[in-house]
């Protein structure tokens, strides 16, 4: 993070044994002892460095077994804060949240991805400096931004590429540009890669492998395996919704292919169809409405669209075998009927020991699973073992 980078890195061995107190538990010196293997003034040493730095403070006494009780040290991530942005095709959403992902302000606005780089990270500075000031912190205490776009992100400079809903993006230095607005380190992703991560650790910690699928105006999805995000060479896996699907046939996609999944089964796709038929539609959460209130045709139209994503999600859980799939996104709020169609295809198409422990369900983080994720993109970078290892070398030197 440019924030960091400044400083070389230089081990301290402080880094390393944070790891172990990121789980939010207190610790005495005597178990971080037995823990590391560490001499107790090495262990002693390194708790200084890291409550220097804010990262450690005192959580009490242990219990006592005769004598003096010995003091716990425990994770303070309460003593800096992120900012965590997740942009839609037509909304923003935005957050503030301790260094555990833990959210203390947030703001949701209505926003046109269209509107260009300029409008729109004009108010993701205005905005991210409201909530911070709403939620009683400084400026100062940012260590940084997390933001997810709905388009195709080279992860390593942050920049988007070719992105079909986002004129005027291509290529655009979002880092650059919101460093110059907020003074804070900048990391940049894929929408649905962040939501997968705010899903995976808030709600399903524990599951090594899933899919986390957005349908929504487009259609994406994030790959965890192993317990980690995964984004392929240049950063591209997951683009389900540029999968060519039989039933697509001929028709034109946004992205100027054929016979896309987005192309059939996306919102725009699905609110365009309803049109037609006479419908009084013009987003996806109006479909969602319709669909609530009972309206067969777009019931249907739902239903067929979760067939549609069923048939690549098939392909998807024989080659990677998730445990759990995950389907978020407005269209996702449309009740049983998306779901039945993607469990319906999924199910019958995927050989039997690729789905006997699989689990297809919706979203439990919601519409915070992107802010979510988008601040532990932040966190797991700026607490990582190097990382406080160059925070403390920075604070030694200065």
């Amino acid at each position: 993070m440019e924030g960091l980078a400044k400083f070389p890195p230089r081990p301290t061995g402080a880094g390393a044994m944070f790891q172990l107190l990121r789980d939010g538990r207190p610790r005495t010196r005597a178990a971080l002892v037995a823990a590391t293997g560490q001499a107790r003034s090495t262990v002693a040493a390194r708790i200084d460095a890291l409550r220097e730095i804010g990262l450690l403070a005192p959580a009490g006494e242990a219990s006592s077994t005769g004598g003096r009780p010995p003091s716990t040290f425990a994770f303070d991530p309460t003593s800096r804060i992120v900012l965590g942005v997740d942009l839609g095709a037509t909304h923003a959403r935005i957050a503030v949240t301790d260094l555990a992902g833990e959210p203390i302000g947030h703001l949701q606005e209505p926003l046109a991805i269209a509107d260009g780089p300029t409008r729109v990270l004009d108010w993701v500075a205005e905005a991210g400096a409201k909530v911070i000031a709403r939620a009683g912190r400084r400026a100062d205490e940012l260590v940084g931004i997390g933001i997810g776009l709905p388009g195709p992100v080279d992860h390593t400079t942050g920049r988007p590429v070719n992105p079909p809903i986002m004129p005027g993006w291509d290529g655009t230095d979002v880092p650059g540009e919101l460093y110059a607005r907020l003074r804070a380190p900048v990391l940049v992703d894929n929408d649905v890669n962040i939501m997968a991560l705010g899903e995976h650790r808030t709600m399903c910690p524990t599951v090594s492998d899933l899919l986390f699928v957005k349908v929504a105006t487009g259609i994406g999805a994030g790959v965890i395996m192993d317990g980690e995000l995964r984004r392929g060479a240049q950063g591209a896996a997951g683009d389900l919704g540029h999968v060519t699907v039989p039933r697509a046939a001929d028709i034109p996609c946004r992205c100027g292919n054929t016979g896309c999944l987005e192309a059939v089964a996306g919102g725009a796709a699905i609110a365009s169809r309803l049109r037609d038929q006479g419908a009084a539609v013009s987003s996806t959460a109006d479909i969602v409405d319709l669909v609530r209130a009972g309206d067969l045709a777009a019931g249907q139209a739902v239903r067929q669209a979760g067939r549609d994503i069923g048939t690549v999600l098939a392909a998807s859980v024989s080659l990677l075998n998730p445990a759990r799939i995950i389907v978020g996104g407005v269209l996702s709020e449309a009740g049983e009927h998306l779901m039945a169609g993607i469990r319906e295809i999924v199910y019958q198409r995927s050989l039997p020991l690729a789905t006997q422990h699989l689990r297809i369900a919706t979203t439990g983080a919601g519409a915070e699973a992107g802010v979510v994720g988008a601040a532990h993109l932040v966190t797991e970078q700026y607490l990582s073992a190097a990382s406080i290892d160059t925070l403390i070398t920075a604070k030694e030197d200065s």
